[in-house]
């Protein structure tokens, strides 16, 4: 650098006075210009109101076509995700019974503000688990009590204001007893033994508006399903 700048002021001093000093006003002007300090922005155009208007129309049309759909995927995606919930503490109940060897049964209940929880007793005297046994401490608990994440909310066990639904067990009745969405064999409970048989019984979830699903639980294999039922056909199929 330092032989640069000197070879640059020989060079100039070889010029003319009047020649030098052009040339040299004219260097540093372009080397302004090209300095981001000194270089202008070439301006802007901004929307004109008749744009912003017609934005915002486009924008109001957009909203009312998709917030409707978007409103019930998101409700019926909270279905599905409490169905599964309840899929696997179910399954998960199961489990242990056959693991264990003893009879193991998963009670839910409510506080009646809209949240779920539920546990999981083992059978103390051989008669299974019940309510009555529970309350005594005959049937002990196996884990402390757990909160339903995906139940509350507006989803529920329960069942969607209209017509009452086909039965899934057999479709050309419809559901009676609409209050009571735990059904197993007249109980809240959930029953399993050391084979995996089980209480047959179903659990319905609803979000109380458009959707409806059900989880049964099947006696002899003590296998749990999930069905979802579509309203406007009246027909059940198989969740994924």
């Amino acid at each position: 650098m330092m032989f640069q700048g000197r070879w640059k002021g020989r060079w100039l001093a070889t010029l003319p006075p009047a020649v030098a000093r052009r040339f040299w006003s004219t260097g540093r002007a372009v080397l302004r210009a090209g300095s981001p300090r000194y270089r202008k922005e070439a301006p802007t155009e901004g929307f004109t109101l008749i744009e912003w208007v017609l934005a915002l129309a486009i924008l109001g049309v957009f909203a009312s076509l998709t917030f409707p759909d978007l409103f019930r995927l998101t409700r019926s995606l909270r279905v599905d995700l409490a169905s599964r919930e309840l899929q696997s503490v179910l399954r998960h109940a199961r489990s242990r019974a056959i693991r264990e060897g003893v009879k193991v049964g998963v009670k839910f209940r409510t506080d009646g503000k809209g949240r779920y929880s539920f546990a999981l007793y083992r059978d103390g005297d051989g008669d299974g688990v019940r309510t009555r046994d529970i309350d005594s401490g005959v049937d002990p608990r196996l884990e402390p009590p757990r909160e339903l994440v995906h139940l509350g909310r507006r989803i529920r066990l329960g069942f969607p204001a209209g017509a009452a639904p086909r039965d899934p067990g057999d479709p050309s009745r419809r559901l009676t007893r609409l209050d009571d969405p735990i059904r197993f064999n007249r109980s809240d409970i959930a029953s399993f033994n050391h084979l995996g048989a089980s209480t047959p019984g179903s659990l319905y979830i609803t979000d109380g508006l458009h959707f409806l699903s059900v989880v049964r639980v099947f006696g002899r294999t003590g296998k749990v399903k999930i069905l979802r039922y579509d309203v406007v056909s009246e027909t059940w199929s198989q969740g994924r």
